[in-house]
């Protein structure tokens, strides 16, 4: 008994070896060209590579090799395909790996790299401390705040919140809002912007360690948030919009975009044509005047009831145009300029049918009809002569 639990034992034991035995020796690991193993310094949210040269110690298939680093509060990974493996041969793995953003409240710090190959019970690791330290010049655009629907001709609000996530402070720094499909912009100073705030109690080696002249600033803000307002046009059309918002100074600039739903309650223009008469709409604050030039030809006269129409602010004006010469369903023109001069828009109408009646003279036409018919009954009534009405003596008591 005492000789079979021992012999179960050594196997219990050789079968924990195996599935924790080597699989490869590493001689090499890169990072972005630099030897791992001289602490190399890498920066925030950059994409680094990682080499790996190793030399198999077994036949094995079906392995991988993991690269992770190892932040203070998060980690980012990549990995290989499967691959195989055979003893004495040489091989090397490249990776591709993110670097996480751990510096909310230092410029630099340390992060591990840690490699592993492993597959089939088999594994190797090994771990590299790396330094890691902010970008230069960095102005995080945190949100962008716009009202979920606006109007056309409407002017409205921008909110934005910019952080320096860089290692050095961020001056005259300046926002631009901008709907590059409509050609409206507007750009506002934001000031500076410091890479770390302190109090007076922080000293050098509390500052992180990092010995710059400006160390922290107790007085600036490393984080902002600003209003912009943009002025949409009368004229945009409904829809979606992407709307930019840069954050630039003479050393960085980023981006970002969000989407703006704009309605417009005339997207297919201030001037609506039923018939032969145009209805000048005027959306705007202020009034608007017009020039109305009609396209005479040789053969067809055109004329307009206003040559010259001002339309208050909100309001309307209805322009009634009267063409001979032409044939039915042919079109003529009305010209539309601008107070100053400029042409605003070309009005097409058609030529009504033959023997088709504007509005006014079918509404003229019903009311002869109903003047007629009351017209009739009143003489009917008048011809009707009245029963005579029987006679009654008087009485006297």
């Amino acid at each position: 008994m005492v000789s079979f639990l021992l012999a179960v034992s050594v196997l219990f034991f050789l079968a924990s070896v195996s599935a924790t035995s080597s699989i490869a020796t590493i001689t090499n690991v890169e990072v972005n060209g630099v030897s791992a193993s001289s602490n190399p310094a890498i920066n925030v949210g950059d994409t680094v590579t990682v080499r790996v040269d190793f030399s198999g110690l077994a036949n094995v298939q079906g392995i991988t090799l993991q690269a992770t680093l190892e932040g203070n509060s998060q980690n980012t990974q990549a990995e290989t395909n499967v691959f195989d493996v055979e003893s004495g041969s040489l091989y090397t793995k490249s990776l591709n790996i993110n670097v996480p953003f751990d510096l909310k409240n230092s410029l630099s710090d340390s992060v591990n790299l840690h490699i592993r190959i492993s597959g089939n019970g088999f594994s190797t690791e090994a771990d590299y401390p790396l330094k890691v330290q902010r970008s230069s010049f960095v102005a995080d655009i945190q949100s962008v705040i716009t009202p979920q629907q606006v109007k056309a001709g409407q002017l409205f609000p921008v909110d934005f919140v910019i952080q320096n996530e860089g290692y050095n402070d961020l001056t005259s720094l300046y926002v631009t809002a901008s709907i590059p499909a409509l050609g409206v912009t507007q750009t506002t100073f934001v000031g500076d912007l410091v890479a770390l705030t302190c109090n007076t109690h922080d000293t050098t080696v509390s500052d992180y360690g990092v010995n710059i002249t400006r160390k922290c600033n107790e007085n600036g803000q490393e984080t902002v948030s600003g209003r912009v307002f943009l002025q949409l046009p009368y004229s945009v059309q409904t829809g979606t919009y992407a709307l930019q918002l840069n954050a630039f100074n003479g050393d960085t600039s980023s981006s970002q975009t969000a989407q703006v739903s704009i309605t417009n309650d005339f997207s297919t223009g201030n001037f609506i044509v039923s018939g032969n008469q145009m209805l000048i709409v005027n959306p705007t604050n202020s009034v608007v005047v017009y020039r109305l030039v009609p396209e005479s030809t040789n053969s067809a006269t055109v004329s307009v009831s206003d040559n010259v129409v001002a339309v208050p602010a909100g309001a309307s004006k209805t322009v009634t145009t009267q063409v001979s010469g032409l044939a039915a369903g042919q079109t003529y023109n009305v010209d539309v300029f601008s107070s100053d001069g400029s042409l605003v828009q070309r009005v097409g109408f058609t030529a009504p049918s033959v023997g088709a009646s504007s509005p006014v003279i079918v509404l003229t036409i019903i009311l002869a009809i109903i003047f007629i018919v009351l017209l009739v009954v009143l003489i009917v009534l008048i011809g009707k002569k009245p029963e005579k009405s029987e006679e009654f003596g008087e009485s006297y008591y």
